[in-house]
């Protein structure tokens, strides 16, 4: 009887092993990145979000007239500062609704994403009339 065997010897198998971790050690390091680029991204997203519940709060103000120290959006009153939300809680926070995901602390608020450290959007109300709010993201530390 001839059996014929077929199948891989080890050498074979070896060097493919080789060249499969030699792969591996090349693409990690970009996917280890990932996600600090993800953290950087959604705290990019709440800066858009913050921006444009700035600038809808200050609409509103705007179309109610320009004056008062609240505006009501969708049933909620928010607190304005120069026709801005406010800091804290019954201001920016307000005006935001939704901040699933990020936390937010401090007189000039910071939202960052729950439980990192130095990757935070802060909002800081107007100080006089006539200047909009200044947004800063900071993604150093994402």
């Amino acid at each position: 009887m001839n059996i014929k065997q077929a199948g891989f010897t080890l050498i074979e198998l070896v060097v493919v092993i080789v060249i499969l971790g030699l792969l591996a050690a090349t693409a990690l390091p970009r996917f280890v990145n990932l996600q600090s680029d993800a953290r950087e991204a959604s705290a990019g997203g709440m800066s858009g979000g913050v921006r444009a519940a700035g600038n809808l709060a200050h609409a509103v103000w705007l179309a109610r007239g320009a004056s008062g120290t609240a505006v009501t959006m969708e049933g909620t009153s928010v607190a304005v500062t120069f026709g801005y939300p406010a800091n804290g809680a019954t201001g920016i926070r307000r005006a935001m609704q939704d901040i699933s995901g990020f936390t937010y602390a401090g007189t000039t608020f910071n939202f960052s994403p729950t439980a990192v450290t130095g990757c935070a959007v802060r909002y800081q109300a107007p100080g006089a009339a006539n200047n909009p709010p200044v947004i800063t993201l900071t993604t150093s530390g994402c």
